[in-house]
């Protein structure tokens, strides 16, 4: 199975409207709720997959007991969250109809205590023996050290697992400097890390400072790879329209599934590039289109680049 840690989990919301404008009341057209933080969304699309994963991480009050019930109707997705005394937050995406764009508004999470996270340590260092992969994902909740990911990596790897980690800030400085077998962030938290704004040198800083492999996220442009076999972009065919939101998520569910049927890196970029674009075209994060799929999957462009 393949293991994902999603630290602060959330409910998420998402609304939409004909047309989004500040200052004015607007009438609701539709609702729809579902377990959500970025590691839950690779989940919930690696179940989709085919793949059978674990999530974990911290659920508590009555919207993570709304978590958990929406998890248990996802194929191929094991429930092992850990229970906290604080309440999961809430996330509310409104998306303009009109437009297609989508606003987000993510509250910070619940207050994680010392004794949850060592219920919690003890609890990942068992599920991670058994795992062929982790994904570590998303933002910590008040409480977790700043180093956790770094702890996380290092517990993984002494169990042999390789591990996939999508965070920012500090958070991703000190997870990168624990060797994990890649990283995936964005252009903006590549540059935060590396301090540099050219995504092609940043990438292979970011390999120097400890990562095994670095993917980095150019939105409409695809990815971008440094790895020990080379170094590539791979990019969709053309532009697609849409929600975009949870399309990095569908591109770590897609690296860690080639990564465990051994998979060489182009292959993982197809893969992970037809994923994210066909999640822009699903209705929410943790899903994806699968015509969308199989028509980008067959065009995406994979470029060797020196």
């Amino acid at each position: 199975m393949i293991l994902t840690v999603t630290l602060n989990t959330a409910l998420d919301v998402t609304h939409r409207v004909p047309r989004l404008l500040p200052h004015a009341s607007h009438r609701v057209t539709g609702v729809a709720e579902r377990p959500g933080g970025k590691g839950l969304n690779v989940a919930r699309v690696l179940g989709a997959l085919g793949h059978p994963v674990t999530a974990t991480g911290f659920a508590g009050g009555p919207a993570g007991t709304l978590v958990r019930e929406l998890l248990a109707g996802c194929p191929g997705v094991t429930d092992a969250l850990v229970p906290c005394s604080g309440t999961t937050r809430r996330t509310l995406a409104v998306v303009d109809e009109t437009t297609g764009d989508t606003t987000q508004f993510n509250e910070p999470g619940p207050q994680i205590t010392a004794g949850e996270w060592s219920a919690f340590l003890d609890r990942y260092t068992e599920l991670a023996a058994g795992a062929r992969a982790v994904a570590l994902c998303g933002s910590l909740p008040p409480g977790v050290p700043v180093g956790a990911y770094a702890t996380l990596v290092r517990t993984a790897r002494t169990a042999g697992v390789p591990v996939l980690l999508d965070t920012s800030g500090e958070a991703l400085r000190r997870g990168v400097a624990a060797r994990p077998e890649i990283i995936k962030p964005n252009s903006a938290e590549l540059a935060e890390l590396t301090g540099s704004r050219e995504p092609l040198p940043a990438t292979r800083d970011a390999r120097r400072r400890g990562a095994h492999a670095v993917v980095t996220s150019l939105g409409p442009g695809g990815l971008l790879a440094a790895t020990p076999d080379g170094t590539w972009q791979a990019a969709p065919p053309r532009p697609l329209s849409g929600n975009p939101t949870g399309a990095g998520d569908s591109a770590v569910a897609g690296l860690l599934s080639a990564l465990t049927e051994g998979l060489d890196w182009p292959a993982r970029l197809t893969r992970a590039v037809a994923l994210s674009a066909a999640t822009v075209h699903a209705p929410v994060a943790g899903e994806f289109d699968p015509r969308t799929y199989e028509e980008v999957r067959g065009s995406v462009k994979v470029t060797p680049l020196r």
